[in-house]
């Protein structure tokens, strides 16, 4: 029999003007502001990391810069309830400020791989609070009709790093200064510290203010399974690889076995029970996420490929968060019928966009225009098919939450969402060597790295269609609203 908790089956519409008015609208923009400089700065890094390669050396470590940065991102995450409770709501969010300046200066000032990786780690840290405060305020300040028009608008932060994220990194890759893209991220920071300063209240509600526990070491092992997989990609030798791999894998096992049975747990009871809503909810999240990860490669093969420019190349792969933005919104209000749709055919349209991509990616035959169109298309489904559903599974994820462990489950989203990514950017990373994009180098080991990653990461949304069609058959899908 499964512990899962019944869901709830009601729901009550809500206008997006209700997350303006009333007292929320300061309220919604502190949010959502620390998510949207944890994105523009995943953009502005994705786009300027060829150039950075090209000046200070490091490809073998070029999928490192997103897996070092989302481990420290997980662990911000981890840490982002313990500081609320200890330091308030608003230390907590300068903390994180503080952390996000200091990785931004130490990349502005990097000698060599190793000093960039260390900034990207500060950077995580601070990223992963900010973006962890963006969900887990959300079942605290907002009533439940708002859930998911808020979880919509934190996720639509991604959009708008489309705008400035490429436009920052290109613009200074081109002119040869990747530098000054680090040293451009801190007057904003200025700005959110000061907006966060006047508008959030160190006030903790009396429901929230129990002395949460870190649980050291299941996180421990969570990012330990990181890094021997990501540590497989360092060299071609198989034996290296497999063993790395291998532990990888059993530390992953372990960290289940030994959160599962916890009491200060990572995730909640339920999410490793492949028989509750919320453990194939969670598994829906990784799997549409990996098939994201792809987009940490798609500026190197732009610009070696075919030749793009680092602004251009930056814009086509922001392409993928702007599809999301722009089916998420109107996906966010769809209820009934047209929301089982729309949750099927997300996975299906990202599935044929990652085929796409693997089949055309390598190919540098196409004139200037027929490649805009149709890698613009391709990276745009892969966001605008995660976008459909990505709503309606946060939303699921809160009303599945076990009694008693309500803000574990909201601050779980980060955790899931952050380690899958970091689990896609070492595979990605380890796919694409083990190819031959260091070994072979240059437009053919990046033809060939194509055709291998986007063919065998388009396996995970496939087997996300199945995972959904098991949670639609719950009873709140079968009600017509």
């Amino acid at each position: 029999m499964s512990s899962e908790q019944p869901l709830q089956t009601a729901e009550t519409s809500a206008s997006w003007a209700d997350l303006f008015s009333n007292g929320n609208a300061l309220r919604t923009l502190t949010l959502v502001g620390g998510v949207a400089l944890y994105a523009i700065n995943m953009y502005i890094v994705t786009t300027i990391l060829p150039n950075i390669v090209n000046d200070i050396g490091g490809l073998e470590f070029f999928s490192w810069n997103t897996t070092l940065f989302i481990v420290t991102s997980i662990i911000g995450s981890t840490m982002t309830n313990k500081l609320v409770i200890n330091l308030g709501p608003k230390r907590a969010y300068l903390l994180a400020l503080l952390l996000f300046a200091v990785g931004s200066i130490g990349c502005a000032i990097a000698f060599n791989m190793p000093f960039l990786l260390l900034g990207r780690a500060f950077q995580g840290l601070g990223g992963g609070i900010m973006f962890a405060l963006g969900y887990t305020l959300i079942r605290i300040v907002f009533e439940q009709h708002l859930w998911t028009r808020a979880t919509a608008l934190v996720s639509a932060m991604w959009g708008l790093s489309t705008l400035f994220g490429p436009t920052i990194g290109g613009f200074f890759a081109q002119g040869g200064h990747w530098r000054w893209a680090f040293w451009s991220l801190l007057p904003f920071i200025a700005i959110l510290a000061v907006i966060v300063n006047s508008q959030i209240t160190q006030k903790i509600t009396e429901q929230d203010s129990e002395q949460p526990k870190i649980p050291f070491y299941s996180l421990s092992l969570l990012i330990l399974s990181v890094i021997f997989i990501s540590l497989s990609s360092l060299k071609e030798e198989i034996v290296w690889t497999s063993i790395c791999l291998i532990l990888g894998l059993i530390t992953l096992v372990w960290m289940i076995k030994v959160d599962k049975n916890s009491s200060n747990k990572l995730l909640p009871t339920g999410a490793y029970n492949l028989s509750t809503t919320l453990c194939r909810t969670y598994l829906v999240m990784v799997l549409l996420m990996i098939a994201m990860t792809t987009e940490i490669f798609v500026p190197y093969f732009l610009q070696i490929i075919h030749g793009m420019k680092p602004l251009s190349a930056g814009y086509m792969t922001a392409i993928m968060a702007a599809g999301w933005t722009i089916s998420a919104l109107p996906s966010a209000a769809k209820l009934g019928q047209t929301r089982r749709m729309l949750m099927m055919t997300g996975p299906f349209v990202v599935t044929c966009s990652l085929i796409v991509l693997a089949f055309t990616m390598s190919n540098n035959i196409y004139t200037e225009v027929l490649l805009f169109i149709i890698y613009g298309f391709a990276l745009f489904g892969i966001g605008f098919g995660i976008g459909l559903i990505w709503p309606h599974l946060l939303n699921l994820v809160f009303m599945s939450a076990p009694k008693g462990e309500e803000t574990l489950t909201s601050a779980s989203i980060t955790t899931v969402q952050l380690y899958a990514t970091a689990l896609a950017a070492a595979f990605a990373g380890l796919v694409a060597n083990q190819a031959g994009l260091v070994r072979i180098g240059g437009v053919i080991g990046a033809q060939v790295a194509s055709n291998w990653l986007f063919a065998l990461f388009s396996i995970a949304p496939v087997l996300a269609i199945f995972l959904v069609i098991k949670i639609l058959k719950l009873p709140m899908f079968q009600v017509n609203h």
